[in-house]
């Protein structure tokens, strides 16, 4: 077990005038189990990088210090394990039991000691694939499963895990908390742990420290002591502190046919089944149709065929207007009639600046360099991104940048936006923002079709839903 402390540390990212957390002066002993909170944007990541050894001197600037055991964390990565917000940047192995055992390789663990920790470590997380599955053959949410499993499977001294359970299916959640649970009561290891859905963490930790904007200090203790007196301050700054209601959204009466689905299937090549086995849908002006269903159903696999993003095996997407299936236009033409958003923000930046990204499809749509100039004013004021207008992309927190991409796809004003977990590693407040933003953007006539985990965004916007389940349609719902 690792104690953990940070000494007047202040972490400012290249290119950025403000710092993302600011004299952070904190003591964890070895084997406490922590809630890190805070609002998105507040430096929570950045303080995981940091215990991770990750943050490096061409990235940003430091004063203060950071240790582990009282010696500088950057110099004892070996001794832990961390999982990120997207887990697809941790998977380095074609083989979904060799990329688990490849940290144990690089610790040099015997090897006949190798597959059984494999092999317990997959269970322990529900991993539903055997040792030999393809990595790129997983969904989101079984990603984070596996690396969830090379984390604990070199038992490292110190945990560090940002947001583990919010690319999975509620059930999955479910049972990955559990296993996470039992995995620590087992673990000779410190626990640090950012998870906005704060009362489904609870259970695991037994001390929470929160952030304020701006990356200061806000408060720290237990749970019940910190909400009791925090409680309205951390809620309207974003926190999910426990027991406070979420708001809803009136559903407007559909319009007419936007885009239309028939016949969708995809099989990979390789693969023993289809991802998607023959989808029909329909999506209208004014609505918004939530996709829904476990992890590896076929979610993000609609949605990529119904943005035209992918050349489906069988059947067609089309939008009104359109004669040509989508996946056959060209891309200028393309980001007009359809805006998606993807489950990984960052995969979709191109360029250098908030700014610039904004530009880039009404760019590509040949747009007069006013109305494009009008347009990115008007989206950095609506998503709060204006003072990040010249910032680099890829140094937004999780909440910005997710905001970030669901302006980029908006900007070339398409009359269809698909969403892939739109609410993905959101706050409070910035949850409550992208509801009344997808509400707007949806009553001013778009179509939306949103995959999603999120409960209560259903509750919330949606005026169908569709649930998937092994590449199929097993129940459509009107929410109206």
């Amino acid at each position: 077990m690792l104690s953990v402390e940070f000494r007047g540390f202040t972490w400012r990212h290249a290119g950025r005038r403000a710092p993302a957390v600011a004299d952070i002066d904190l003591r964890i002993e070895a084997g406490e189990r922590v809630l890190l909170l805070g609002p998105s944007g507040s430096g929570k990541s950045t303080l995981l990088a940091a215990l991770a050894g990750l943050l490096t001197t061409d990235s940003g600037e430091q004063r203060g210090e950071v240790l582990l055991d009282g010696r500088d964390a950057a110099a004892q990565r070996g001794r832990v394990g961390t999982l990120f917000q997207d887990p697809e940047t941790q998977l380095v192995m074609a083989r979904s039991g060799d990329d688990v055992a490849f940290g144990l390789e690089n610790q040099a663990v015997p090897r006949e000691a190798i597959w059984p920790r494999v092999h317990e470590a997959l269970e322990a997380v529900g991993f539903p694939y055997p040792p030999e599955h393809p990595t790129h053959a997983l969904s989101g949410g079984e990603q984070q499963r596996l690396a969830l499993a090379g984390v604990l499977a070199r038992r490292p001294e110190l945990i560090l895990l940002d947001e583990p359970t919010a690319n999975l299916d509620p059930e999955g959640a479910a049972s990955v908390r559990a296993a996470l649970g039992e995995a620590l009561a087992d673990a000779a290891a410190t626990l640090i742990v950012v998870e906005h859905r704060v009362a489904d963490i609870l259970n695991l930790v037994d001390r929470v420290i929160a952030l304020g904007p701006g990356g200061v200090l806000l408060a720290d203790g237990p749970a019940e002591a910190v909400f009791a007196e925090h409680g309205d301050t951390l809620a309207a700054q974003g926190v999910w502190v426990p027991g406070i209601p979420l708001p809803t959204a009136p559903r407007p009466a559909p319009g007419e046919p936007r885009l239309r689905g028939e016949s969708l299937a995809l099989t990979h090549p390789g693969a023993d089944r289809p991802a998607l086995a023959g989808v029909d849908f329909e999506l209208r002006s004014g609505e918004l149709l939530a996709v829904t269903g476990p992890n590896g159903s076929g979610k993000s696999t609609l949605a990529l065929l119904a943005g035209g993003l992918v050349a489906p095996t069988r059947g067609k997407a089309t939008v009104r207007g359109e004669r040509t299936a989508l996946h056959r236009l060209p891309a200028n033409r393309l980001a007009t009639r359809v805006g998606s958003v993807f489950q990984d923000p960052e995969h979709q930046f191109v360029t250098a600046t908030v700014r610039s990204e904004l530009a880039f499809a009404p760019h590509a749509a040949k747009w007069p360099r006013d109305r494009i100039d009008a347009r990115v004013s008007e989206l950095l004021e609506r998503l709060r991104l204006d003072h990040l207008a010249e910032a680099n992309p890829h140094t937004l927190s999780g909440g910005e940048a997710r905001r970030l991409s669901v302006a980029g796809a908006l900007a070339a004003a398409p009359g269809a936006l698909l969403l892939d977990e739109p609410t993905f590693g959101q706050d409070r407040r910035t949850w409550g923002e992208l509801v009344d933003l997808t509400a707007g953007i949806r009553d001013e006539g778009a179509a939306i079709m949103a995959v999603t985990h999120d409960r209560d965004f259903v509750e919330a916007l949606a005026t169908r839903e569709i649930a998937l389940e092994d590449g199929r349609v097993r129940s459509e719902t009107s929410r109206c």
